[in-house]
């Protein structure tokens, strides 16, 4: 069965080093003979600033990236870490885009809270890139970006969600960021 993987790139410029690494993934993925598609949110058209309440209908590129995402198999969020987690224009795409009744359903409960989630059996990867060094990120940090990720993708039910963290890009050389780049192509390549 062929792979069909969605990139979503959460970078707010084009001429950014996360453009270049979710092309490289695509071009391992594809090389493997998976159907990549790329979702750039900085293309999009909604309200980054709002969200979507139950009783409003999604704008259409939300519509899209629902389809788009409903499609994948896979989805791999490729993105910068600032101030230790996730882009506000990134969050701000997962508010209007994994809404209740497309990525996951509450149920009727008296006690505690129930849900459905709509996206199981799909798996991620997260891409990101940051100024601190990974392991510090992790260690000191205690890795708040992945954590939001993974728990908010695995209430619509995504599982496995994976990291891959690049860092400090601040202090990078054009040797190290080359390296990232294929280690980058090299995760698109073994996905199984």
């Amino acid at each position: 069965m062929t792979k069909k993987i969605l990139i979503i790139n959460g970078h707010p410029r084009k001429d950014s080093l996360n453009y270049t690494m979710a092309e490289a993934y695509r071009k391992g993925a594809e090389n493997t003979g998976a159907k990549v598609k790329t979702l750039n949110i900085i293309d999009l058209n909604f309200n980054e600033f709002g969200t979507v309440f139950k009783d409003s209908e999604p704008v259409e590129d939300v519509k899209k990236a629902q389809e788009l995402i409903s499609w994948a198999d896979h989805t791999v969020w490729v993105y910068p870490t600032w101030w230790y987690t996730i882009p506000a224009l990134l969050k701000a795409f997962m508010e209007q885009t994994l809404l209740s009744g497309f990525a996951f359903k509450y149920l009727k409960s008296d006690k505690v809270i129930k849900w459905d989630k709509h996206l199981k059996g799909k798996s991620a990867r997260i891409i990101s890139t940051m100024d601190a060094p990974p392991w510090y990120y992790k260690l000191f940090v205690r890795d708040p970006g992945f954590k939001t990720m993974k728990s908010s993708l695995g209430f619509c039910g995504i599982n496995p969600v994976k990291r891959s963290y690049f860092g400090s890009v601040k202090v990078s050389t054009d040797e190290q960021i080359t390296a990232w780049i294929k280690g980058v192509e090299k995760l698109g390549r073994n996905l199984k």
